[in-house]
């Protein structure tokens, strides 16, 4: 062990969380989408679960959507569709876990699809 180390232990401390911090980040990131963050993207899922809350205070709703190829996906709809190219959702408040869904929207993150900036961009039901 180095002087340095011996000397500050809470350097020792703050190294193992980053590496700690570095290793967990990759453990939990889903296989190949880590380049994804403002591509426009189809997905194609069932909902595991619909959380319309957040607008009530002007947050975005998420319908969480598992996909065969993209592991689960937070769909996010923002609750100021006046301000979106998209046209308003449907009946999400109708969408139950086990529900067919297609989504279109852009990549915010590795499991974040927002349905907002583009005409085409859409959370419907399919059979």
């Amino acid at each position: 062990m180095t002087e340095r180390f011996r000397m500050f232990p809470t350097a020792r401390l703050i190294a193992s969380a980053a590496v700690l911090t570095g290793l967990s980040a990759c453990a939990t990131a889903p296989a190949g989408n880590a380049s994804l963050g403002g591509q426009q993207l189809t997905i194609e899922g069932d909902v595991v679960r619909v959380d319309t809350d957040p607008w009530a205070y002007d947050g975005n709703a998420v319908v969480t959507v598992s996909t065969a190829t993209m592991g689960t996906v937070s769909v996010q709809l923002p609750a100021r569709w006046n301000l979106c190219k998209a046209p308003p959702p449907g009946e999400v408040q109708a969408l139950k876990p086990g529900d067919r869904v297609q989504a279109i929207g852009t990549m915010s993150d590795a499991n974040e699809l927002v349905v907002c900036e583009q005409p085409q961009h859409v959370l419907r039901k399919i059979d």
